[in-house]
């Protein structure tokens, strides 16, 4: 382990900020932090959660500051000297329990990384008395936070619950529900342990930086690669001396040419971020194991090769005390896998070539659904790439798949069968709705089965249309922001609908399929444009081939 720097001491001559959290007086240094960093390092309050470090754009830190809500990574304390902070922990017992009950029945919070700062936006909203069918003030109060899981539409249904008052009613349906169930069909979807209960949509699912204890040291990447160690997070960022990276200014662009060929369809593809909102981290005591990044969802596959255990370990060994590591969003954007691009040809009988960026596994993940596609892996400069994010290769290669078909045959959408036998349909109507058809086994739970289908709705629909990263020549990604990603906001999402099919046999998981089924309606509906993001609107005709 390179360039460690030894944690100092706090400057005893900085002073103290006092105010008021969830109910009770508190004192914290005046060290500079934000209010974040005394909120879950001063403190112990760790409702709030650490989602752009710290860019201001997830949301997921937000807190209520006498009432109105505030983004508190990017709010220095002193600046809330004798203010009244309120996270979800201090709202009132009954609202608390309005809003878990709702996101709960609604299957608004799946990996529930980013819900406790969600609940304290519309808690403000509701406290202004707004109407509980005002989806335009929803979308732009949600229009501060980005969800990655659920695709806006339940968190909106959660809303309309709990301002309405039909939360009681939601939290007496969910006495009946089989919690263990919805659990399992989680775990499945998200390909990692997860668990469905209140506790989730209140943030308590068990995240790796939660759980580390009190006077663990903090360690950061630097500027130089290595990790600086202090003890709290604004001492080690104070050490690394890292300049926060921002927003590129170049358009996403595929980084390979088409393959030569006489082709019915083809497709490029540009690098694109998982965007899961939790970065990596990870917590250890010297001696022991560590704490896994996967706290309570599988970061669409993202995190499954992450570094961060082994530096926790290796850093509490050396410096014989616990050790939490935490990447950056920069750090994630940089460092973690990235979707492998493409740049493909088919022919009307489905056979052709995939150009991919060389990724270990991605042959087989292509070849397992299109045996008549041939894969070309390319080197070319850029972040990395694994065939571990969510269906890399396999559902490109059913993409250009069903697409042909549609085209072929004149259908309004696509079908697509996953490689574990999930079958799922998808079309967009000339309402501009989304319909779903899904099958994969026992649906187990339908709150969460129906979630996971409209997040992976969402999920293609930013892939095919405004999702990607700019990267140069020499392979530096240039977009380092939540924002810079393309997510789809509230306010751009589309109406799903959402039909499951419950079936017998072992449950698979379904919301993959639906990724690749919803990618492809979409282009279908764009009229096939080569080059992905698309840059049109969801709500486009045709394009002229």
């Amino acid at each position: 382990m390179s360039d460690l720097i030894a944690p100092g001491a706090p400057d005893a001559a900085a002073g103290t900020v006092a105010f008021v959290v969830d109910g009770r007086p508190v004192e914290v240094p005046d060290d500079g932090s934000s209010l974040l960093v005394a909120l879950r390092d001063h403190l112990g309050v760790r409702s709030a959660k650490d989602g752009c470090s710290p860019q201001g754009q997830c949301g997921c830190c937000t807190v209520l500051v006498d009432g109105a809500p505030r983004v508190s990574c990017v709010t220095p304390v002193r600046r809330i000297s004798g203010r009244v902070i309120t996270t979800v922990d201090g709202l009132d017992a009954a609202d608390r329990e309005r809003w878990a009950d709702a996101f709960l029945a609604t299957g608004a919070s799946q990996c529930g990384f980013c819900t406790p700062g969600i609940v304290c936006r519309l808690e403000g909203l509701r406290s202004k008395g707004t109407a509980a069918d005002d989806k335009a003030a929803v979308d732009r109060a949600l229009a501060a936070h980005l969800c990655r899981c659920t695709g806006w539409q339940t968190i909106g249904e959660a809303w309309a619950l709990a301002a309405s008052g039909a939360s009681g009613a939601a939290g007496a349906l969910e006495a009946d529900r089989d919690l263990e169930a919805a659990g399992r069909r989680a775990s499945i979807e998200g390909a990692a342990a997860q668990h469905v209960g209140a506790d989730v949509v209140l943030g308590r699912a068990g995240f790796a930086d939660d759980s580390a204890p009190e006077g663990a040291l903090v360690a950061v990447r630097d500027a130089e690669g290595g990790w600086a160690v202090g003890e709290t997070l604004t001492e080690a960022r104070a050490a690394a001396a890292k300049v926060q990276g921002r927003h590129g200014t170049v358009e996403p662009a595929p980084p390979l040419e088409l393959p030569p060929g006489e082709w019915a369809l083809t497709l490029r593809t540009s690098w694109v971020e998982p965007a899961y909102l939790e970065t990596d981290a990870a917590w250890c005591e010297p001696g022991g194991e560590p704490v896994s990044p996967l706290g309570n969802g599988g970061a669409f596959g993202g995190k499954r090769t992450s570094p961060v255990t082994a530096v926790a370990r290796e850093l509490a060994d050396l410096h014989g005390r616990p050790v939490r590591v935490l990447f950056s969003r920069e750090d994630t954007v940089r460092l973690g896998p990235k979707r492998p691009p493409v740049a493909a040809g088919v022919r009307p009988d489905g056979t052709g070539v995939v150009r991919v960026v060389r990724t270990e596994g991605i042959a087989d993940a292509v070849r397992s659904v299109a045996p008549g596609l041939v894969v070309e892996e390319v080197d070319v400069p850029g972040p990395p790439t694994s065939a571990d994010v969510r269906g890399a290769g396999w559902v490109e290669a059913a993409v250009l798949l069903a697409a042909l078909e549609a085209r072929a045959t004149g259908a309004h959408g696509a079908k697509v069968v996953s490689p574990a036998g999930a079958e799922a349909e998808a079309a967009i109507g000339p309402d501009g709705v989304v319909r779903v058809q899904l099958t994969c086994g026992p649906v187990l739970d339908e709150v969460v089965l129906r979630s996971y289908a409209i997040g992976a709705a969402h999920m293609a629909l930013g892939w095919v249309t405004s999702e990607g990263l700019s990267v140069g020549a020499d392979g530096t990604v240039n977009d380092l922001t939540v924002r810079s990603f393309g997510v789809l906001r509230a306010a751009d999402m589309p109406l799903v609908e959402v039909t499951l099919h419950d079936t017998e046999g072992e449950p698979v998981n379904g919301s993959d399929a639906v990724f690749a089924a919803v990618a492809a309606a979409a282009w279908a509906a764009q009229g096939w444009p080569t080059d992905w993001p698309t840059g049109l609107p969801l709500t486009s005709g045709p394009v002229p081939q």
